[in-house]
């Protein structure tokens, strides 16, 4: 959590460079994300009994706070991408010695969702031009995903998930499949009945619950995944429609919560509202 609300705060310097908390952003980043504090989490990874910590949630979100400096033209970034640069080749290096041996894909709704991970690591490895770490991550997305067909989802949402395997696997495999291949992987994987059934509102009963919090969370990462799958649909294909309107439906459906006044909450949705809301999604 701490590590996307990094990628946040950089995100909305970007987008808002007249925000007004903007210096109070660049003070607090430039005591966190040091040469030192790198250097130190760096060695923690080197550990024998830590080189699985935070794989692959915390490895993604690492990549995805690099990758938002990397395209960031100001002095404080390159600053702070400099100093985050060991902690990247050290989370690369593990998820190339984990790939081989990854046999079966983790389909959670939590942090350690395979597909979610595989996601962002691709398009840190596209942004950075690391066309070796890219090769294997698709050919492990392929490997683990190609022969997926009927998704079960009619069992989402689980009482804690904020993230949908369905739509998650399905968010990974248009990033690494052409137009026309995804659609015919797509079809077998959910149908319109299937999709409709995950256009379903999650009910979040208890906000103050820190587990059935993250159906807000949820919402959002549905949100993102459900607009990026309907870029790559067909005009005509209702699903198209169906994705994009249930998208904006669930952004709406917790903007509030972000801040409910709840900390289960507020100390991480933000983050995924601001990604769900990104324009590049």
């Amino acid at each position: 959590s701490s590590v996307h609300g990094h990628w946040m705060l950089v995100r909305l310097l970007k987008q808002f460079p007249e925000l007004k908390e903007q210096a109070a952003i660049r003070k607090l980043i430039s005591t966190t994300i040091t040469v030192n504090n790198i250097n130190q989490e760096t060695r923690y990874f080197n550990s024998p009994l830590s080189k699985s910590f935070e794989r692959t949630y915390g490895w993604a979100w690492t990549l995805k706070l690099h990758e938002e400096l990397i395209t960031w033209n100001d002095p404080d970034a390159v600053k702070w991408r400099t100093a985050l640069q060991p902690l990247c080749d050290t989370v690369i290096q593990l998820w190339r010695r984990f790939l081989p041996k990854q046999t079966y894909p983790n389909r959670t709704g939590v942090h350690g969702n395979t597909a979610f991970g595989l996601s962002f690591a691709i398009d840190y490895a596209r942004t950075t031009h690391n066309q070796a770490f890219e090769a294997e991550l698709i050919a492990a997305a392929k490997r683990l995903y190609l022969k997926d067909k009927a998704a079960p989802a009619v069992w989402e949402p689980d009482g804690s998930d904020f993230f949908s395997p369905s739509l998650m696997e399905a968010d990974l495999m248009r990033r690494v499949l052409t137009k026309t291949d995804f659609l015919n992987w797509f079809n077998s994987w959910l149908p319109e009945k299937a999709v409709k059934h995950l256009t379903i509102l999650p009910v979040v009963s208890d906000r103050t619950d820190l587990q059935i919090v993250h159906l807000d969370g949820l919402c959002f990462s549905r949100s993102w995944c459900m607009y990026g799958i309907a870029k790559q649909l067909p005009r005509n294909d209702s699903r198209k429609t169906l994705l994009t309107k249930a998208a904006i439906k669930h952004l709406n459906q917790s903007l509030a919560s972000v801040v409910s006044g709840h900390y289960g909450g507020e100390h991480w949705l933000a983050s995924f509202a601001v990604y769900a809301l990104s324009s590049e999604n």
